[in-house]
Protein backbone atom coordinates (compact mmCIF):
# COMPACT_ATOMS: atom_id res chain seq x y z
CA UNK A 1 0.00 0.00 0.00
CA UNK A 2 1.16 3.53 -0.72
CA UNK A 3 2.16 5.89 2.09
CA UNK A 4 -0.57 8.36 1.14
CA UNK A 5 -3.12 5.53 1.28
CA UNK A 6 -1.95 4.59 4.78
CA UNK A 7 -2.40 8.22 5.83
CA UNK A 8 -5.82 8.55 4.22
CA UNK A 9 -7.18 5.35 5.80
CA UNK A 10 -5.71 5.81 9.28
CA UNK A 11 -8.09 6.19 12.21
CA UNK A 12 -5.25 7.08 14.57
CA UNK A 13 -1.84 8.77 14.24
CA UNK A 14 0.68 6.54 12.49
CA UNK A 15 4.17 5.79 13.73
CA UNK A 16 6.86 4.93 11.17
CA UNK A 17 10.59 4.31 11.39
CA UNK A 18 13.79 4.78 9.44
CA UNK A 19 16.63 2.27 9.62
CA UNK A 20 20.05 1.89 8.06
CA UNK A 21 21.55 -1.17 6.26
CA UNK A 22 24.52 -2.99 7.83
CA UNK A 23 28.06 -1.97 7.01
CA UNK A 24 29.64 -3.56 3.95
CA UNK A 25 30.38 -7.19 4.78
CA UNK A 26 28.58 -6.92 8.10
CA UNK A 27 26.21 -9.42 9.68
CA UNK A 28 22.50 -8.91 9.00
CA UNK A 29 21.41 -10.64 12.22
CA UNK A 30 21.56 -7.40 14.17
CA UNK A 31 19.30 -5.72 11.63
CA UNK A 32 16.87 -8.65 11.73
CA UNK A 33 16.67 -8.32 15.50
CA UNK A 34 15.99 -4.60 15.16
CA UNK A 35 13.21 -5.16 12.62
CA UNK A 36 11.64 -7.88 14.78
CA UNK A 37 11.61 -5.42 17.66
CA UNK A 38 10.05 -2.64 15.60
CA UNK A 39 7.34 -4.91 14.18
CA UNK A 40 5.65 -5.06 17.60
CA UNK A 41 4.77 -1.37 17.19
CA UNK A 42 2.86 -2.14 13.97
CA UNK A 43 4.46 0.48 11.71
CA UNK A 44 2.61 0.87 8.39
CA UNK A 45 5.90 1.50 6.61
CA UNK A 46 9.64 1.54 7.31
CA UNK A 47 12.16 3.70 5.46
CA UNK A 48 15.53 2.22 4.50
CA UNK A 49 18.38 4.62 3.82
CA UNK A 50 20.57 4.42 0.71
CA UNK A 51 24.25 5.26 0.63
CA UNK A 52 26.35 6.64 -2.18
CA UNK A 53 29.91 5.72 -2.93
CA UNK A 54 32.38 7.91 -1.11
CA UNK A 55 36.06 8.68 -1.08
CA UNK A 56 38.10 6.87 1.58
CA UNK A 57 41.84 6.77 2.18
CA UNK A 58 43.31 3.39 3.13
CA UNK A 59 46.81 2.75 4.42
CA UNK A 60 48.41 0.01 2.31
CA UNK A 61 51.95 -1.41 1.93
CA UNK A 62 52.27 0.98 -1.01
CA UNK A 63 51.29 3.97 1.10
CA UNK A 64 48.01 5.89 1.44
CA UNK A 65 45.66 5.05 -1.41
CA UNK A 66 42.48 6.84 -2.44
CA UNK A 67 39.59 4.43 -2.97
CA UNK A 68 35.91 4.70 -3.82
CA UNK A 69 33.64 2.54 -1.67
CA UNK A 70 29.99 2.11 -0.79
CA UNK A 71 30.14 1.46 2.94
CA UNK A 72 26.49 0.41 3.27
CA UNK A 73 25.10 -1.43 0.24
CA UNK A 74 22.04 -3.60 0.69
CA UNK A 75 19.06 -1.23 0.55
CA UNK A 76 17.31 -3.35 -2.08
CA UNK A 77 17.76 -6.57 -0.12
CA UNK A 78 16.55 -5.04 3.13
CA UNK A 79 13.48 -3.65 1.34
CA UNK A 80 12.65 -7.09 -0.04
CA UNK A 81 13.02 -8.60 3.43
CA UNK A 82 10.76 -6.07 5.15
CA UNK A 83 8.07 -6.16 2.51
CA UNK A 84 7.90 -9.88 1.92
CA UNK A 85 8.76 -11.39 5.30
CA UNK A 86 7.04 -8.89 7.58
CA UNK A 87 4.31 -7.58 5.25
CA UNK A 88 5.28 -3.99 6.06
CA UNK A 89 5.62 -1.49 3.26
CA UNK A 90 9.24 -0.62 2.57
CA UNK A 91 10.22 2.91 1.54
CA UNK A 92 13.71 2.89 0.03
CA UNK A 93 15.59 6.15 -0.31
CA UNK A 94 16.60 6.94 -3.88
CA UNK A 95 19.58 9.29 -4.26
CA UNK A 96 20.90 11.70 -6.83
CA UNK A 97 24.37 11.74 -5.31
CA UNK A 98 26.81 9.31 -7.01
CA UNK A 99 24.17 7.50 -9.10
CA UNK A 100 23.53 8.01 -12.79
CA UNK A 101 20.00 8.30 -14.11
CA UNK A 102 20.55 4.95 -15.81
CA UNK A 103 21.47 3.31 -12.50
CA UNK A 104 18.46 4.95 -10.88
CA UNK A 105 16.14 3.57 -13.54
CA UNK A 106 17.56 0.06 -13.03
CA UNK A 107 17.07 0.38 -9.25
CA UNK A 108 13.48 1.53 -9.69
CA UNK A 109 12.72 -1.32 -12.10
CA UNK A 110 14.04 -3.83 -9.54
CA UNK A 111 11.91 -2.23 -6.82
CA UNK A 112 8.89 -2.57 -9.06
CA UNK A 113 9.61 -6.26 -9.64
CA UNK A 114 9.58 -6.71 -5.85
CA UNK A 115 6.18 -5.02 -5.55
CA UNK A 116 7.57 -1.99 -3.71
CA UNK A 117 5.30 1.00 -4.31
CA UNK A 118 6.95 3.77 -2.29
CA UNK A 119 10.19 5.72 -2.64
CA UNK A 120 11.70 8.76 -0.97
CA UNK A 121 13.52 10.92 -3.52
CA UNK A 122 16.41 12.89 -2.03
CA UNK A 123 19.53 14.58 -3.28
CA UNK A 124 21.83 12.93 -0.72
CA UNK A 125 24.84 14.27 1.13
CA UNK A 126 28.02 15.23 -0.64
CA UNK A 127 30.34 12.24 -0.23
CA UNK A 128 33.33 13.86 -1.88
CA UNK A 129 32.97 11.62 -4.92
CA UNK A 130 31.75 12.69 -8.35
CA UNK A 131 30.97 9.81 -10.67
CA UNK A 132 32.61 9.97 -14.09
CA UNK A 133 29.96 10.07 -16.76
CA UNK A 134 30.76 7.84 -19.71
CA UNK A 135 28.92 6.57 -22.78
CA UNK A 136 26.27 9.29 -22.67
CA UNK A 137 25.20 8.64 -19.09
CA UNK A 138 23.62 11.49 -17.11
CA UNK A 139 22.86 12.40 -13.50
CA UNK A 140 20.07 14.02 -11.53
CA UNK A 141 21.61 17.13 -10.03
CA UNK A 142 18.84 17.93 -7.55
CA UNK A 143 15.97 16.10 -5.86
CA UNK A 144 13.43 17.76 -8.15
CA UNK A 145 15.22 16.19 -11.14
CA UNK A 146 14.95 12.79 -9.47
CA UNK A 147 11.24 13.32 -8.73
CA UNK A 148 10.70 14.16 -12.40
CA UNK A 149 12.49 10.98 -13.50
CA UNK A 150 10.35 8.81 -11.23
CA UNK A 151 7.20 10.59 -12.33
CA UNK A 152 8.22 10.05 -15.96
CA UNK A 153 8.41 6.32 -15.26
CA UNK A 154 4.97 6.54 -13.65
CA UNK A 155 3.81 7.90 -16.98
CA UNK A 156 5.49 5.09 -18.92
CA UNK A 157 8.40 7.25 -20.09
CA UNK A 158 11.79 5.56 -19.69
CA UNK A 159 15.25 6.82 -20.60
CA UNK A 160 15.14 4.79 -23.80
CA UNK A 161 12.14 3.96 -25.91
CA UNK A 162 10.98 0.54 -24.74
CA UNK A 163 8.48 -1.51 -26.66
CA UNK A 164 5.34 -2.24 -24.62
CA UNK A 165 6.88 -0.80 -21.43
CA UNK A 166 4.37 -0.63 -18.60
CA UNK A 167 4.17 2.54 -16.51
CA UNK A 168 5.40 2.37 -12.93
CA UNK A 169 3.16 3.43 -10.04
CA UNK A 170 5.45 4.76 -7.32
CA UNK A 171 4.22 6.94 -4.48
CA UNK A 172 6.95 9.59 -4.26
CA UNK A 173 7.99 11.18 -0.99
CA UNK A 174 10.35 14.14 -0.67
CA UNK A 175 12.30 15.83 2.11
CA UNK A 176 11.50 19.07 3.90
CA UNK A 177 13.65 21.14 6.25
CA UNK A 178 11.87 22.91 9.15
CA UNK A 179 15.04 24.90 9.84
CA UNK A 180 15.63 25.31 6.08
CA UNK A 181 18.21 23.48 3.98
CA UNK A 182 21.65 24.78 4.87
CA UNK A 183 22.22 25.93 1.29
CA UNK A 184 19.03 28.01 1.15
CA UNK A 185 19.12 31.74 2.00
CA UNK A 186 15.89 31.59 4.04
CA UNK A 187 12.93 29.36 4.91
CA UNK A 188 10.53 30.92 2.42
CA UNK A 189 12.96 30.36 -0.45
CA UNK A 190 13.59 26.79 0.66
CA UNK A 191 9.87 26.01 0.76
CA UNK A 192 9.50 27.32 -2.78
CA UNK A 193 11.65 24.32 -3.77
CA UNK A 194 9.45 22.01 -1.71
CA UNK A 195 6.51 23.33 -3.71
CA UNK A 196 8.33 22.64 -6.98
CA UNK A 197 9.02 19.05 -5.90
CA UNK A 198 5.32 18.61 -5.15
CA UNK A 199 4.37 20.11 -8.52
CA UNK A 200 6.82 17.66 -10.14
CA UNK A 201 5.11 14.67 -8.53
CA UNK A 202 5.99 14.35 -4.82
CA UNK A 203 2.89 13.22 -2.88
CA UNK A 204 4.04 13.73 0.70
CA UNK A 205 6.85 15.38 2.66
CA UNK A 206 8.96 13.92 5.48
CA UNK A 207 10.93 16.48 7.44
CA UNK A 208 14.50 16.47 8.57
CA UNK A 209 14.84 15.93 12.32
CA UNK A 210 14.16 18.89 14.61
CA UNK A 211 14.06 19.34 18.38
CA UNK A 212 11.89 22.44 18.72
CA UNK A 213 8.32 22.02 17.49
CA UNK A 214 8.03 25.72 16.72
CA UNK A 215 10.22 25.11 13.68
CA UNK A 216 7.84 22.44 12.41
CA UNK A 217 4.70 24.50 12.95
CA UNK A 218 6.26 27.49 11.18
CA UNK A 219 7.38 25.22 8.33
CA UNK A 220 3.90 23.77 7.86
CA UNK A 221 2.30 27.21 8.03
CA UNK A 222 4.61 28.58 5.34
CA UNK A 223 4.09 25.48 3.17
CA UNK A 224 0.34 25.94 3.32
CA UNK A 225 0.68 29.66 2.62
CA UNK A 226 2.65 28.83 -0.53
CA UNK A 227 0.08 26.29 -1.64
CA UNK A 228 1.79 23.04 -0.61
CA UNK A 229 -1.22 20.89 0.31
CA UNK A 230 0.30 17.37 0.57
CA UNK A 231 0.70 15.61 3.94
CA UNK A 232 3.73 16.73 5.94
CA UNK A 233 5.16 14.11 8.31
CA UNK A 234 7.41 15.36 11.14
CA UNK A 235 10.68 13.47 11.55
CA UNK A 236 12.10 13.07 15.07
CA UNK A 237 15.31 11.75 16.57
CA UNK A 238 15.76 10.67 20.19
CA UNK A 239 19.13 11.76 21.58
CA UNK A 240 20.80 8.84 23.34
CA UNK A 241 24.44 9.90 23.81
CA UNK A 242 26.33 13.07 24.71
CA UNK A 243 28.40 12.98 21.54
CA UNK A 244 25.21 13.62 19.54
CA UNK A 245 25.14 17.18 20.91
CA UNK A 246 27.95 17.85 18.43
CA UNK A 247 27.44 15.26 15.69
CA UNK A 248 23.75 15.98 15.02
CA UNK A 249 24.09 19.75 14.41
CA UNK A 250 27.23 19.18 12.34
CA UNK A 251 25.70 16.44 10.18
CA UNK A 252 22.06 17.48 9.92
CA UNK A 253 22.32 21.27 10.29
CA UNK A 254 19.66 21.53 12.99
CA UNK A 255 19.71 23.27 16.38
CA UNK A 256 19.43 21.52 19.73
CA UNK A 257 17.58 23.80 22.20
CA UNK A 258 19.67 25.12 25.08
CA UNK A 259 17.38 23.52 27.67
CA UNK A 260 17.85 20.05 26.16
CA UNK A 261 21.57 20.51 25.51
CA UNK A 262 22.21 21.70 29.08
CA UNK A 263 20.25 18.84 30.58
CA UNK A 264 22.13 16.26 28.52
CA UNK A 265 25.50 17.86 29.24
CA UNK A 266 24.80 17.75 32.98
CA UNK A 267 23.50 14.17 32.98
CA UNK A 268 25.56 11.10 33.76
CA UNK A 269 26.16 8.95 30.65
CA UNK A 270 23.62 6.32 31.76
CA UNK A 271 20.98 9.04 32.26
CA UNK A 272 21.24 10.55 28.78
CA UNK A 273 18.82 8.07 27.24
CA UNK A 274 16.11 8.94 29.77
CA UNK A 275 16.63 12.67 29.17
CA UNK A 276 16.36 12.18 25.42
CA UNK A 277 13.27 9.99 25.70
CA UNK A 278 11.49 12.42 28.02
CA UNK A 279 12.17 15.34 25.66
CA UNK A 280 10.99 13.33 22.66
CA UNK A 281 7.86 12.24 24.55
CA UNK A 282 6.84 15.85 25.22
CA UNK A 283 7.72 16.85 21.68
CA UNK A 284 5.80 13.95 20.14
CA UNK A 285 2.71 14.41 22.30
CA UNK A 286 2.47 18.09 21.35
CA UNK A 287 2.69 17.18 17.65
CA UNK A 288 -0.04 14.56 18.07
CA UNK A 289 -2.24 16.95 20.04
CA UNK A 290 -1.97 19.41 17.17
CA UNK A 291 -3.03 16.79 14.64
CA UNK A 292 0.20 15.68 13.02
CA UNK A 293 -0.92 12.88 10.66
CA UNK A 294 2.02 10.66 11.50
CA UNK A 295 5.37 10.71 13.31
CA UNK A 296 8.50 9.38 11.64
CA UNK A 297 11.34 8.31 13.95
CA UNK A 298 14.95 8.14 12.85
CA UNK A 299 15.84 4.86 14.56
CA UNK A 300 18.88 3.89 12.48
CA UNK A 301 20.33 0.95 14.49
CA UNK A 302 18.74 0.62 17.96
CA UNK A 303 15.15 0.24 19.18
CA UNK A 304 15.90 0.77 22.87
CA UNK A 305 14.89 4.44 22.91
CA UNK A 306 11.71 4.02 20.86
CA UNK A 307 10.62 1.06 23.03
CA UNK A 308 10.88 3.34 26.04
CA UNK A 309 9.15 6.26 24.33
CA UNK A 310 6.03 4.80 22.72
CA UNK A 311 4.32 3.51 25.90
CA UNK A 312 4.34 7.10 27.22
CA UNK A 313 2.25 8.46 24.38
CA UNK A 314 -1.49 8.79 23.97
CA UNK A 315 -1.95 7.09 20.61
Amino acid sequence: MKVIEHLARADRPLISFEIIPPLRGGDIRGLLGLIEDLVQHQPPFIDITSHAAEVVYDETPRGIERKIKRKRPGTLGVCALIQNKYDIDAVPHVLCQSFTRQETEDFLIELRYLGIENVLAIRGDDSGYRKRLEHGRTINEYAIDLVRQIQDMNGGKYLEDLLDADPADFCIGAAGYPEKHFESPNLSSDISWVKKKVEAGAEYIVTQMFFDNRHFFAFVEECRRQGVAVPIIPGLKIITAKRQLHSIPRTFHCDIPAELADEIAAAKPKQVLEVGVEWAARQTQELLDKNAPSIHFYIMQSSKAINSLLPRLSL
